[in-house]
């Protein structure tokens, strides 16, 4: 997934933090906190959350990699507290027996050889992607810097599908002010609709959000290796995220049901476009193409699955007795697809931060400028 960054985690769910390092990114990027915990709240906004969200107040704290509010090249060290850690401490004394179906439970009881649920579901949580915005926030602050904005919206919670056709460079503007972050205000009115009669039923929703790239140059990625293609890094960040299943790029699987001319972007020259004048009309492919970007918007679709965690539990098995019980039926969102689409937007931002210094890579951020333009200056 990474060529130039690497990213670690660790921590539990309701455990005492969230800690993590990131290490790869030059010296003499500008920290923005205040756009850091936008994101972080961001991420624990959404109509349909549970009530968790109320209680913690995510805030990344710097223990190393930065000095004046700049980053120093040294890995970046991250900590996350977590305010609630009564479930943490309440499951070491009674355990759980019960895996919960959908969830990494069982599995990892099998493959870890526990008889308890709880280090797996603790470890499982998507309370760990706070550290992932947080760091995807630090990728933003370097992506900003050459005018590289990472965006997303949510286009279907359940049935409900949006209908209105919003340009990528107005996304940001048209989501922020929602719980839904769709932007468009007659799909979320009938989002609202089936969320409440979801959570009335006790049962959960997934749904569908669109991450769009604008601002990159071609040439990011490669086709010469499979492991430097960029649709499939892209492609294994976003499928590492909690629930998320499934993943097209422009158009996406509609390409097979038509024939290659309805498919392809055809290419044109206009000389006034700089720095290299080639144009398309269309941006079927989502942006790239053999692994790499070709200079138009990189966008794709990201389908996450209805939540694993019911208050209607669904039935399982005791491991212990073998005999068929209740899963249990922990606190736990109606849906989160408005804060998955917040995650993938961060996951994004790391990706395409990691192929930007694999293609203009150096020690300082001043460097990476000269390198830079020293490829524009090509076109």
């Amino acid at each position: 997934m990474f060529q130039r960054l690497r990213i670690q985690t660790a921590g539990e769910s309701h455990g005492p933090a969230l800690t993590g390092l990131l290490e790869g990114l030059p010296a003499g990027i500008f920290i923005d906190q205040d756009w850091i915990q936008l994101r972080l709240k961001e991420r624990q906004s959404g109509f349909g959350r549970s009530g968790r969200q109320k209680i913690e107040t995510d805030t990344a704290i710097f223990l190393g990699g930065v000095y004046k509010g700049l980053t120093t090249g040294a890995p970046i060290a991250i900590q996350i507290p977590n305010v609630d850690q009564s479930l943490f401490k309440e499951s070491q004394t009674l355990g759980s027996q019960t895996p919960r179906a959908g969830h990494a439970d069982l599995p990892g009881m099998i493959k870890y050889g526990f008889q308890d649920a709880v280090p797996i579901l603790e470890r499982a949580s998507a309370r760990e992607t706070a550290l992932r915005v947080a760091f995807g926030s630090v990728a933003e602050c370097l992506l900003k810097e050459f005018s590289i904005q990472v965006v997303g919206r949510v286009v279907r919670v359940g049935s409900v599908a949006s209908e209105e056709k919003i340009p990528f460079s107005d996304w940001r503007k048209r989501v922020v002010s929602t719980e839904f972050r769709c932007g468009d205000l007659a799909a979320e009115e009938k989002m609202r609709e089936v969320i409440v009669e979801a959570a009335r039923l006790g049962d959960t929703l997934g749904g569908h959000f669109q991450i769009a790239v604008l601002g990159l140059v071609p040439g990011l990625g490669s086709h010469v290796g499979w492991q430097t293609r960029l649709d499939a890094r892209l492609s294994a960040a976003m499928l590492s995220i909690p629930a998320i299943k499934g993943i097209e790029f422009g158009m996406g699987f509609k390409m097979g049901e038509e024939k290659g001319s309805s498919v392809h972007d055809v290419i044109g020259f206009d000389p006034e476009k700089k720095p290299w004048g080639y144009v398309r009309e269309t941006n079927r492919a989502g942006g790239i193409e053999g692994g790499m970007t070709n200079g138009e918007p990189v966008w794709f679709t990201c389908v996450m699955k209805p939540l694993s965690s019911l208050r209607a539990s669904l039935n399982s098995v005791d491991v212990r007795t073998k005999q068929r019980a209740k899963a249990p039926a922990p606190r736990s969102d109606v849906t989160a697809v408005a804060s998955a689409c917040v995650v993938a937007e961060a996951m994004a931002a790391l990706v395409i931060a990691d192929a930007f210094l694999e293609k203009f890579g150096g020690d300082s951020l001043e460097e990476i400028r000269h390198n830079y333009k020293g490829y524009l200056s090509h076109g």
